[in-house]
Order: C-alpha cells, then sequence, then structure tokens
C-alpha cells in the first residue's frame, strides 16, 4: 500500500471521531467528494494483514450504526469485497485475519434484523400477479388466460411471502454462514441504485470467484486465486444473479455477462432449480435487450420490454363495446352508395317480376259471415298456364 493511501486513511480515521452530531449529515455528504478515499479503503480490505484493517473495519460498523443513510450505502458498497475476504480466509483455514471483517458483518446483520425499538423485523415480499402486468412480464404476452372459475377467485389477489424473524449471531459457522450472507446480500440488492461502478465490478468479480474456485472452468477464466472448491446454497446465487441482472443493465455488460454464466454454471453443478430458474429468465430477456454500455454515470435503471397497453384485449375477444361497433360497422354499411345502388337494382327486378305475375286481388272479408277467407279473382284470362295454378283457379269456381 502506498504511503499516499494510508495518508488518505488515516485522515478519514481521525476527523470522524472529532464530529458533532449535528454535523454528521453534512459530513456524509461530502464523502463523494473525497475520490481518493474509496479506492483506498478498497486497498486495504484486499490486504487481509494489513495494521488499517481493524481500525477501517470499526469506522465502517461506526458509519452504520449512525442510521444516517447515506453513512450506511457508504458501508455497503464494500459489502462484496468484504465477503470475497471472509469467504477466501475461511477457505484457506485462516480465521484468525478475518475476525475485524467477522465482527463488522455480524454488526451490520444485527442491526438490520431489527427495528428501531429493538424489536425482530419480519420483512414481507408481494409475487406479482401473472394478471396484472409487473417489470418483469406482460400478461398480453403470456397468451389467453382461461376463464375457470379458480382463476376468477383469485384475480385481483396478491401473494405476499414473509421472511423473518431472524435469529441474532454472534459468530460465524458452517451452519449460519450463508444464511448471514444471503441477507447481507439482500440488504446490498435494497440498495443497488446507489452503489457505484466499483462496486458493482466487484460483485460481479464476487459472483465468479465463489461460483468457478476449485472447477474446471477456473483455468478458462485464468484465475489464480484460490483453488479451494466453496460450498454455496441457491438462496446465495439468486441474490447474486439479482446483483448482476442490475449491473448488466447499467454499465458492467463484460464483467456481468461472464459473471451470469459463471452462476448459472456453478447452478448447474449443483442442480439449483431456483438459481437456474431465475438466471436463465435473465439470460433470455437479454438477447432482445439493448444494454447499456457505455453509459454508466447516467440514470439506474433496469431495462424491461414493455408490450403496448392498447394490445392488451385480443381483437377476437368478444364485449360489449365490440358488439356494439359491429352494429355500428353494419348499420354504416347499409348506407354505403355500392349498397345503395344494389338495393335499387334489386327492386327494379323485383318490380319487373310483380308486373308479369297475373293481376290478383286478395280480399279479406269480414269474419262474422263468412268464417273463412274468400279469394275472387278479377281476370282469368290472364292467369298463367301453369297448371298449379288452373288447378287451384277450377277449384276456387267450383267453391263459389
Amino acid at each position: 500500500m502506498l504511503a499516499m493511501d494510508q495518508g488518505v486513511v488515516e485522515e478519514w480515521l481521525s476527523e470522524f471521531k472529532t464530529l458533532p452530531d449535528s454535523a454528521i449529515s453534512t459530513y456524509a455528504a461530502s464523502l463523494k467528494d473525497k475520490g481518493a478515499l474509496v479506492p483506498a479503503l478498497y486497498k486495504v480490505i484486499r490486504e487481509n494483514y494489513s495494521d488499517l484493517l481493524e481500525p477501517v473495519c470499526h469506522q465502517l460498523f461506526e458509519f452504520y450504526r449512525s442510521g444516517e443513510p447515506q453513512l450506511q450505502r457508504f458501508t455497503l458498497q464494500f459489502l462484496p469485497e468484504l465477503l470475497w475476504s471472509l469467504l477466501s480466509v475461511s477457505a484457506a483455514r485462516d480465521p484468525h485475519t478475518s475476525g475485524c471483517i467477522e465482527a463488522l458483518l455480524l454488526g451490520i446483520y444485527n442491526l438490520e434484523i431489527v427495528d428501531k425499538d429493538g424489536q425482530s423485523k419480519v420483512l414481507s415480499f408481494t409475487v406479482p400477479s401473472l394478471s396484472k402486468p409487473s417489470v418483469y412480464h406482460e400478461p398480453s404476452a403470456i397468451g389467453s388466460m382461461a376463464l375457470t372459475e379458480g382463476a376468477l377467485a383469485n384475480h385481483g389477489l396478491s401473494r405476499v411471502v414473509y421472511s423473518g424473524p431472524h435469529l441474532q449471531r454472534e459468530t460465524f459457522t458452517a451452519q449460519n454462514r450463508f444464511e448471514v450472507l444471503t441477507f447481507l446480500l439482500l440488504c446490498y440488492n435494497a440498495a443497488l441504485s446507489y452503489m457505484t461502478s466499483t462496486s458493482l465490478q466487484s460483485l460481479c468479480q464476487l459472483s465468479s470467484r465463489v461460483c468457478i474456485c476449485g472447477y474446471p472452468r477456473q483455468q478458462m477464466r485464468r484465475y489464480k486465486g484460490i483453488s479451494t472448491r466453496l460450498t454455496v446454497t441457491s438462496e446465495f446465487l439468486v441474490q447474486l444473479i439479482t446483483g448482476i441482472h442490475y449491473a448488466l443493465c447499467n454499465g458492467e455488460v463484460e464483467l456481468g455477462s461472464k459473471a451470469l454464466d459463471d452462476v448459472l454454471y456453478r447452478a448447474q453443478l449443483e442442480l439449483f432449480p431456483e438459481a437456474l430458474l431465475v438466471g436463465n429468465a435473465i439470460k433470455s430477456s437479454l438477447h432482445s435487450a439493448a444494454l447499456k454500455s457505455n453509459n454508466k454515470e447516467g440514470a439506474r435503471s433496469i431495462q424491461v420490454e414493455i408490450t403496448p397497453t392498447s394490445s392488451r384485449i385480443s381483437r377476437n375477444a368478444v364485449t360489449s363495446l365490440s358488439i356494439r361497433g359491429h352494429r355500428w360497422k353494419r348499420h354504416g354499411e347499409m348506407h354505403t352508395p355500392e349498397k345503395s345502388n344494389l338495393r335499387c337494382s334489386r327492386k327494379a327486378v323485383g318490380d319487373q317480376l310483380l308486373l308479369s305475375l297475373p293481376r290478383v286481388q286478395i280480399i279479406l272479408e269480414n269474419y262474422s259471415f263468412h268464417p273463412t277467407p274468400v279469394f275472387h279473382v278479377m281476370d282469368p284470362a290472364l292467369l298463367s298456364p301453369d297448371p298449379r295454378l288452373s288447378s287451384m283457379h277450377k277449384a276456387f269456381v267450383m267453391s263459389r
């Protein structure tokens, strides 16, 4: 570590201790103007045997415990690097060099699982309904959904998933290590829009290293770090994929693509269905999306292709509006010039047919004198020679 970087870190360590409580917000806003501080802190964290590592971890914990959102986000940006330092030291079976990092991570975890009154938190997550659009899907893209009784009963209902309460942890063990780390990644992902490009790059590197160490892909990636396989869980990989997805859409296309492939590679080896489902869904959605590879300092977002709202209703759907429109359409067609000319021509042909028929007058007389109608033939000579009409005429004459 250079003497200049060491001087920057030492100055940062000393100035916060003398600040009054009223000046913490102003100090937090001024941290982003110290461009040399963040790279120097990354160097301290990466050097496990540095003398500044313990005071730096203590200072970062004080930042997080202060409750100031900007100071908490300043600490969270180093979380991927801290996780990798912890996992790499644990794989090397040298826990004495990571004691301060363990204390920092456990301190953040224990602060996050309780509220301001010290009561255990219960986090809630709303699962999107397939019948309503979300940032991940459009109902019109799924296809027609059968309107069954069960579907109508569940329409508009939201499923809520709860997480917690979580137990306090005093030390890392093989059983609770990834439970704590997964929860810390959840807190990190909740503040992704505030993370810097350096932090997102560190997250992608963490994902690749954790998933390929000790496997044949490590040689393909030419990573010369530890060669011990690290145990992972499906929930931990899902949280990594969430952060990678954000990094992919916000400038880190190369690192993000490699990290996503490495996570899917490990998920296939471990047969983790949750990680495979989320990772393959994100990978498929990125094929048709134009990722922002050059704009790293622009607006933070996740790109999702949204179907226009005007095409949500199928053209074949029968609604009251479509029936009304169909009636107006038929009414308009009846008054078009072509239809009027055709109707006039049909009327002319009908008049000619009537003129060619015999002049027959049908008179319905009073039922009080004639129980049945009486037909009077006015001009029998003009009757058609049709034998059926002649027989009818004879029958009428005989009846009279």
